[in-house]
């Protein structure tokens, strides 16, 4: 049986999947996983699933109507805005900015 492993680096963190294990049963795919997926790099826990557990969204089924574009959150992303907006669009570029530099540290998508 294939059992899928998912790992955390640091206690708060994401789990990411990082391979699978071949394995009879949860306790043999759990012990399999720490030695295969476990010591290689800083673990803080390993999530193991049988494979036929896991389920996938695609990109076509992921038509949910809404949108992934956030512009709107930001003053940058108005168009049309006078020099007397200038400092404000300045501040929120920087705070964009600051928000992806934290985004790629994490090395995540929000």
């Amino acid at each position: 049986m294939i059992w899928e492993v998912f790992r955390q680096e640091d206690a708060g963190e994401y789990h990411t999947h990082c391979g699978n294990v071949h394995a009879p049963d949860r306790e043999m795919a759990k012990l399999f996983a720490q030695i295969q997926h476990g010591r290689r790099k800083p673990t803080n826990s390993l999530w193991v699933a049988p494979k036929e557990e896991i389920g996938e969204v695609d990109t076509e089924d992921a038509k949910f109507g809404g949108t992934t574009d956030k512009s709107y959150r930001w003053v940058m992303g108005y168009k049309d805005l006078d020099a007397a907006f200038a400092e404000e669009v300045a501040d929120s570029e920087s705070e964009q900015e600051e928000a992806d530099e934290a985004k790629r540290a994490r090395g995540g998508d929000d």
